[in-house]
């Protein structure tokens, strides 16, 4: 089960963008999901800065295991769960 979160709606509003990625970590814990894909899209690469910012912070970095930036398009992240 992978969740997916589009953030192309909220790319402007700082705020919504932290809830929706906060909310999307906890669903992931919530349902012990292996795998969420992040999309903030090619553009500048801004928002992108912005959601690798949020991850780095050690409450939510405890979450999870790891971080990937997809090789083949500049437009996502995958954040990777480990479940004992």
């Amino acid at each position: 089960m992978k969740l997916t979160l589009d953030l192309h709606d909220i790319y402007n509003r700082g705020v919504d963008i932290d809830r929706a990625l906060r909310d999307i970590i906890e669903e992931a814990v919530a349902q012990k999901a292996p795998l969420i894909e992040i999309i903030p899209g090619k553009g500048s690469g801004a928002l992108k800065k912005r959601v690798l910012r949020f991850l780095d912070q050690p409450e939510i970095k405890a979450q999870y295991h790891r971080v990937e930036k997809d090789s083949k398009n500049f437009g996502r992240v995958f954040v990777h769960f480990r479940w004992k």
